[in-house]
Parts: C-alpha cells; structure tokens; sequence
C-alpha cells in the first residue's frame, strides 16, 4: 500500500479539499509509486495563504538574527540528513547520487548564508541637508511569498527561495513540482523539526494550472518566485504585473560553451560531457551548443563521440550510473521529436538519437546522450532549449563568430570558453550576453553565495542566490528624525 501524503498549512497536515491524488513514480522505474501526494486546488491554496498572512504578523517581529537561528538548526539538520535525502531524490527524479548529494549541499550551503545574512540586513544612514536632523533606510519584510518550483533541483531550488525569504520576515507557501513532491515534503518536515512556527512554512501539492496558477494569482500572495519554462513564466509575469505583486522569474537558456584552438582539450571534453549530459540534460544551465574551434574540431568531436559512448546509462542510485532517466514520458517524447528535426534540417547524427535498448532500461524513461554535427546556428536544434540529453555541435573559425553565435539566441543564462589565453578570456567575459560566464569550465556550476539569473527571456532580471536576492523579498523603508525642535523644510530653495 502505498502511502498518502498531506499538504502542510497553518501548522496542520491536511488533505486536499478537492479528496483527489497523483502518484509520484520513479523514473527509472515506473512500477516503483513513491506515493500519492494531494491534487489540490484553489480552496486549498486561499487556505495555506490565509495562514501565512495570519502568522506574518508575528513572525516579521521576530529579529532577524533570531531568525536566521532558525535556519541555521535547519541547516544542521539538512546536513545530519543528507544521505537518505540524496537518495530519496535520486529515486524521485532520477539524476546520480553525486548530483543529488551536491542538490543537498546547496541547500545546506543556502541554510548557513541565510542564517548569516540575518545579522547584515544593512540600511543606510546618510547626511541630511539639513541641521540637526538624521536621515536613514533599513530593510523590511513584505508578506507572503508565493513559491513555485521545478523538478530539477527538488531541494536546492526550494531553499534558494524560500530560506531568504524566511531570514527577511516573510512567511512562505511553497507549491513544489508535481514531479517531485516527496522531497518538499521531507525538506517541510525538516524546517518543522527545527522550530518555524505555525503558519510560516505552507506547503501545497498540486499541479501547475490549478494550484501553481492559484498561488500566481492569489492576492494574499504578494511575492511570486517562479523557476520554470518561459512559456509559463510569461503567464506568471503577465499576472504579476497585472495585480501589482513583485515578481521574480528564472527561465530558460541556450548555452553555449566555447572551444578554442588553445583550449585543454582533455579538460574541455571532460567539462563538456558534465555540462550536457549531467542532469540528464535537464538543467537551465546544461551545455546544450558547443561552438568549437574548427582547427579542433575533427579530433575533439571523435574524442567527444568516443567519451560519450562508453556513458553508463541507469537507475541514479546505482554506483556506477553516470546518466539517469528523464523526468517522464512527455520529456522522453519531447527529446524524440526533437532528434527528428534536427535530422530533417541536415545535422549530421554522431551518436545516440534512440532510446537504450535491454531489459535494465525497459521500465524507465531512458534517453542516449545524443550529439549532433554540423548544426546551423540559426537552427530549431540550436536556438531551442530541448532539457534533455541533446547536444549541438557549430563549428566556428574564430572568438569573434563564436560570441556572435552565442549572442543570437533568445535566451542569455550561462556561457563558457576554454582557452589558455587571458585576453580571450576576459573578451568573452565582456562579450557574451548571459548572466553567468565561466572560463575554462562547464556552463553548469553555480555557487549559493553568488547571484544566479539570465538576461532576455532567460528571466525579468531578477536574482536567485548571494545578497541580491535578499533585496527582492525585502522592502526599503526610509526614516527621518529632526530634531532641532523648528520646522525645516526639505525641497524648499534653501540656497538662497
């Protein structure tokens, strides 16, 4: 049998007020039924809103560094847990033990900076024009925070948003993916064991077009962080800005990684294949086009097709995995019609482009790493984000088509070159349109104290991660003290 799980709300366990379930199944094994998690509705999330505005007005008095307490216990506990929760993810969604361990650890490592972050919610004091009179800002909560977040990194993401928005008094409710609701579950639970008192952490299961919509439009929710398509995302922003709540949208990407002729080719190759295959291709920031230096180009694609073939392809537990499964059948199928296209546009075909065939992947939803050659630029296969294990080789002749090339798609999140010379590296720092730039490693890797987020329609220029983020889910509040017991005009001509 198995088991039901509830949504959290208000400091109770409660079913779904629509008495409907989802199962939630292991992709590399889709007789494996995790468990059945709540279909919930608009009733459900009104409810979870309603209590996180109720306990905001006891929680945003609490201090910050009080709070920040708070998410350092979490964090301890995320840390005395990692295992089994690494594990529980590598079933749930499918990537490796070591990617999912490292999901972990980014949520340990946003736990302790939030937990710091709570004693350096700086303002400012400035002079005032006038005599005896004190100018000053400091930062202050804003209320609910709608969270609305991915597969790919069930417990990472969550934590991304969810533990800033916590240290600047916000309370929050969090609508996970349908895909992976075991691990928001579990990350909930933890947050409880570690002292957050009712009504501060909610957590709705459901899909996206009830529940994730419900969250987006609800006007109790006064704070929206979404990570998604841009497809949805622009569902999300258009709704935000129609009712005037601050909004934060972190979308898709194109990435490109550059090859020089100078490059270390065996430290390219190898940064290469973790950054498109890693996750089975299903990041934001996987490698998806490799703009490689023609000079190179005939030895490092055999290297490449050699490499990738000998992939161990499985169940992400399994020790020796290197590639899980996609996430479901609509991503497999997804990956498929994209294979085709790049077939029917010319791109010559290096490996992969099928399902693995053998009885060990049978029950999942298994995808080869697929590489293509000779893709145009201003392709379906190289301007489209597929996230799945897909790769686009364009071959370039010199720095300067590359950053062209990797300028021309729509989105602008990750980009990476590998070179040996300095002045090429910090041309492409200054060059490539995306928000993140790595030299000499892969377009996947970023660190929790740095902000993370793209240009164009990557997002809407907001920030995960570092102290940008702790901006968005605070407000500024100015004050001014005069004291000089007269009345004193500010822009009023002074200077006369």
């Amino acid at each position: 049998m198995a088991t039901t799980f509830r949504n959290h709300i208000g400091g109770e366990w409660l079913g779904p007020s629509t008495r409907r379930y989802f199962e939630n199944r292991n992709p590399a094994d889709t007789g494996d039924l995790i468990g059945r998690f709540p279909d919930s509705g608009a009733v459900d999330i009104d409810r979870a809103a309603r209590a996180a505005t109720k306990a905001f007005e006891r929680w945003r008095l609490v201090p910050a560094p009080a709070r920040g307490d708070l998410l350092r216990r979490l964090g301890d506990l995320l840390s005395a847990n990692k295992e089994a929760l690494a594990s529980g993810m590598s079933r749930e969604m499918g990537k490796v033990l070591a990617e999912t361990r490292g999901d972990v650890q980014e949520g340990i490592d946003t736990a302790y900076y939030a937990a710091s972050e709570g004693r350096r919610l700086f303002g400012r004091t400035v002079p005032s024009e006038l005599r005896a009179k004190w100018a000053m800002s400091w930062r202050r909560p804003i209320g609910v925070a709608g969270l609305v977040t991915p597969f790919n990194f069930p417990l990472a993401i969550p934590t991304w948003k969810m533990f800033p928005a916590l240290v600047c008094g916000n309370t929050v409710v969090l609508k996970p993916s349908e895909d992976v609701p075991h691990t928001a579950h579990r990350l909930v639970e933890l947050a409880l064991e570690a002292g957050f008192p009712p009504g501060v952490v909610n957590l709705v299961h459901g899909r996206g077009a009830t529940a994730g919509r419900a969250l987006v439009e609800h006007p109790g929710a006064t704070v929206i962080s979404f990570t998604g398509s841009v497809a949805t995302g622009s569902i999300v922003g258009e709704a935000c800005g129609r009712l005037h709540k601050r909004c934060s949208l972190e979308l898709g990407g194109k990435n490109a990684m550059i090859v020089l002729d100078d490059a270390d080719l065996e430290l390219a190759l190898e940064g290469l294949v973790w950054g498109a295959f890693g996750t089975t291709g299903q990041r934001c920031t996987a490698t998806s086009r490799l703009l490689l230096h023609r000079r190179v180009h005939d030895r490092f694609l055999a290297r490449l097709r050699d490499r990738v073939q000998r992939l161990r392809i499985g169940d992400g537990r399994g020790p020796r995995t290197e590639m899980g499964p996609l996430i479901h059948e609509a991503a497999r199928d997804k990956v498929e019609r994209y294979v085709a296209i790049g077939r029917a546009e010319g791109a010559q075909l290096v490996t992969g482009g099928r399902r693995p065939r053998g009885r060990q992947w049978s029950s999942g939803w298994f995808y080869e790493p697929t590489v293509f050659s000779g893709v145009a630029p201003d392709s379906r296969l190289a301007t489209e984000e597929i996230f799945g294990p897909v790769l686009s080789v364009i071959p370039v002749g010199s720095l300067e088509e590359a950053i062209r090339i990797n300028n021309a798609v729509p989105y602008g999140l990750s980009s990476s070159i590998y070179t040996r010379d300095v002045r090429s590296a910090f041309r492409a720092l200054e060059a490539l349109d995306n928000g993140i730039t790595y030299v000499n490693a892969p377009t996947i890797g970023a660190e929790a104290h740095l902000p993370f987020g793209g240009v164009k329609h990557t997002g809407n220029g907001r920030r995960e991660g570092g102290w940008t983020v702790y901006e968005f889910y605070s407000e500024v509040k100015v004050g001014y003290v005069d004291y000089s017991g007269a009345l004193q005009r500010a822009q009023i001509d002074n200077y006369q």
